[in-house]
């Protein structure tokens, strides 16, 4: 428990921080910086993102509550790496900064201060070269800069709950009642800091009393994040956006800085159903409403029929297919996700429906055990790969047969790994939460369109320029 003193002192010290004082927009959308990642080989990369895969669907399965106040142990975790960043500018002037864009979350926050402090990251804001340093937003820089006050009916949005001032603003000398500090857990990490009302700048649109997250410290999370989600507070949601779609690049291209794609914001207002052309569509299914579970309302549902391995039926218990009124099962659509997880019921049919059609390969379960992905198959020697189809039939008549790249992983030439995750392989087993979460890697060269106006996800395959 932190002592009224030390609340106090940490309150003040935030004074030295500030100043006493219809169209669509198209961003690069990249992969984050990732040179500095001191993965050994290959095996040593996938077992990192399986790690971090895991790692992040036990927290969207089971999201740890937003405290108000800094009385929390943060969990350690690796850093996921597998994610894809856009860049954001805030502040008057502005302040360009890189965010990772995250549609399982619905906060938008970045390093703040010069002593930005980030515990176990891949490298130190204090670094000497300057390609790896931490850049953080400095408040002091920006007259548009301002401490979030504790009535402001944003400071709910950002802990996901009644603020009552009087009880948690009881320091009645602190900053005259700023909203409490905010402490934000993920899969890989955490962050803490506190709320700003800052101007966000998107080329021609300004967007003022943005709420953002000026985070004082973090584990295992050196860049900000952009979130994406249904919620009050993220980026959508503030910009009133109708829609937002995005084409992600291959993981080949992953730290490749000349090449990107495009994340598209339409910020028309009116009203319309119409479709993109080329696109397919399936809607999004409503989100179930938990007690103590509001990141569950943040989620994208969607509506998943059924799976065919090499046009066979995959037994998925439905009960993860669809949400239940307590949260459980369902599926969503992630891409903070790197590898697409399943629940171990509904992964063994899949993994062994793979096993039982792949006859050509030999199976390499000492791989497996190092990498933590499986089935992994010896592929070597072979002039061309083939797998059998892994199609997903969704709601409303959608279907999509995923490139073979997009569900196998081939590492050296030699070895083939179908890049889905659960629970008991490379950790602990957790239950509860969505039954399935479709990771970004599962979406590469898909042009992937999120119709918020009319409650629908469309998308089709297509090369990401």
């Amino acid at each position: 428990m932190v002592s009224v003193s030390s609340s106090l002192l940490y309150c003040l010290s935030l004074l030295s921080l500030f100043p006493i004082i219809s169209t669509s927009i198209t961003i690069p959308l990249q992969h984050p910086q990732t040179n500095q990642i001191p993965f050994q080989d290959q095996y040593q990369k996938l077992n990192h993102l399986v790690t971090t895969s895991l790692a992040r669907a036990r927290h969207l399965k089971n999201p740890q509550p937003t405290p108000a106040t800094t009385t929390t142990t943060a969990p350690l975790f690796s850093h996921s790496y597998g994610g894809y960043s856009v860049s954001l500018s805030f502040g008057t002037p502005p302040q360009t900064l890189s965010f990772i864009m995250d549609t399982g979350s619905d906060i938008v926050w970045f390093p703040c201060t010069p002593h930005y402090l980030c515990k176990h990251c891949s490298f130190s804001s204090s670094s000497s070269s300057p390609s790896s340093r931490i850049q953080p937003f400095i408040p002091k820089e920006s007259s548009s800069s301002r401490l979030l006050g504790c009535k402001n009916p944003k400071c709910s949005w950002i802990h996901h709950s009644n603020i009552t001032c009087d009880q948690d603003c009881s320091i009645k000398s602190c900053l005259n009642q700023t909203c409490p500090p905010y402490m934000i857990f993920y899969g890989s990490g955490t962050t803490g800091g506190v709320a700003l009302s800052e101007t966000l700048h998107l080329h021609s649109l300004s967007k003022p009393n943005f709420l953002v997250g000026c985070s004082v410290f973090s584990s295992h999370q050196p860049a900000g994040i952009a979130g994406f989600g249904r919620g009050l507070s993220s980026l959508p949601s503030q910009l009133g956006l109708g829609k937002f779609s995005y084409c992600l690049l291959s993981h080949r291209f992953d730290d490749d800085t000349k090449k990107s794609s495009s994340l598209v914001l339409d910020i028309e207002q009116l009203d319309s159903d119409k479709k993109t052309n080329a696109l397919l569509y399936t809607p999004f299914v409503k989100n179930p409403k938990v007690d103590n579970k509001s990141s569950f309302s943040v989620y994208y549902y969607l509506g998943l029929r059924r799976i065919t391995v090499g046009g066979h039926h995959v037994k998925v218990p439905y009960k993860y297919l669809s949400p239940g009124e307590d949260g459980n099962g369902g599926v969503i659509i992630d891409s903070g996700t790197t590898f697409t997880f399943m629940a171990r019921e509904a992964f063994e049919p899949l993994s062994d429906e793979f096993i039982r059609q792949v006859k050509d390969y030999r199976r390499v379960k000492e791989i497996e055990d190092v990498i933590g992905l499986r089935p992994c198959f010896n592929v070597s020697g072979a002039k061309t790969v083939s797998f059998p189809e892994l199609r997903l039939y969704l709601k409303g008549g959608a279907d999509v047969a995923l490139p073979v790249e997009n569900y196998f992983a081939f590492v050296g030439g030699e070895v083939a790994c179908l890049t889905v995750v659960t629970d008991g392989v490379a950790g602990p087993e957790r239950v509860g939460g969505p039954g399935m979460i479709l990771g970004n890697f599962q979406m590469q060269n898909f042009y992937v369109e999120y119709d918020l106006r009319n409650e629908r996800l469309g998308f089709k395959q297509e090369k990401c320029k």
